[in-house]
């Protein structure tokens, strides 16, 4: 066998949570004419799950004893002044443990909640946004470029912002949604200037070609051409302070 792994694997494991996601949060919901029951609907998100979490152990397994890995582009939507904007997954051996951590968690998280939300008139609709969730998580720890950490990184987000405010006839969770919200939005800034000044110096987005001009040693000397605080700031320095602003807020 191989030392790739197969793509068409890692795209279900990506993609099945979505899918219970979006099957569960149409057709069992008003919009999609409640189509799927409470036991139809746990049953979809419940296997969606189960399955990514299946292939995740599987994945692992490869890399572990046939040191197997993935890195490439999926889908490639635009480019932009040589920039390309892409799709694409780097599995390693810390990637497929996280992966099996993901949707072990999710699985687990899924199965209580058949108890916990037994009662809520909202059940399906939990149900639905925790899939998405998973969905969210994997689509960050498995990107090969900053690009699609953002948006696998603000999907997290913006799952939690739902199902912070999940009871949104209450005060108190309007208010903590509220705040996880803007919370959120402080970190991001930072997080995307970051992400803003390695394209515009590397010229990339893919993890590769930062890593390559780092350990070139291509950072050094470069600066923000301005003075703060009576020093020069090295842009190395001001590209990390930025994307730990993002992962603190």
């Amino acid at each position: 066998m191989g030392n790739t792994l197969s793509l068409t694997t890692l795209l279900l494991i990506a993609l099945s949570p979505l899918a219970g996601a979006l099957l569960v949060g149409i057709f069992g919901t008003k919009m999609g004419g409640n189509l799927l029951g409470r036991a139809a609907s746990h049953t979809i998100a419940i296997a969606g799950v189960a399955i990514s979490f299946a292939l995740s152990c599987q994945v692992l397994w490869q890399v572990a004893t046939q040191g197997a890995s993935f890195n490439g582009t999926v889908y490639e939507w635009a480019n932009i002044g040589g920039l390309a904007m892409e799709v694409g997954f780097m599995v390693d051996g810390l990637t497929a443990m996280m992966m099996c951590v993901v949707t072990f968690v999710s699985l687990m998280v899924h199965i209580y909640t058949m108890g916990y939300m037994q009662e809520d008139a909202g059940y399906k609709r939990f149900f639905s946004y925790i899939s998405l969730f998973t969905f969210a998580m994997l689509m960050l720890v498995m990107s090969n470029n900053l690009l699609q950490l953002f948006f696998g990184w603000e999907a997290v987000g913006l799952v939690s912002y739902l199902l912070i405010g999940f009871w949104f006839n209450k005060p108190t969770a309007i208010f903590a949604n509220f705040k996880a919200f803007m919370v959120n939005r402080v970190g991001d800034f930072g997080f995307i200037l970051g992400i803003g000044l390695i394209a515009s110096t590397v010229g990339s987005l893919n993890y590769n070609d930062i890593f390559a001009f780092a350990q070139a040693g291509k950072f050094a000397g470069l600066t923000l051409g301005s003075s703060f605080a009576g020093a020069d700031w090295a842009l190395i320095t001001v590209i990390c302070i930025c994307l730990f602003i993002g992962a603190m807020g």
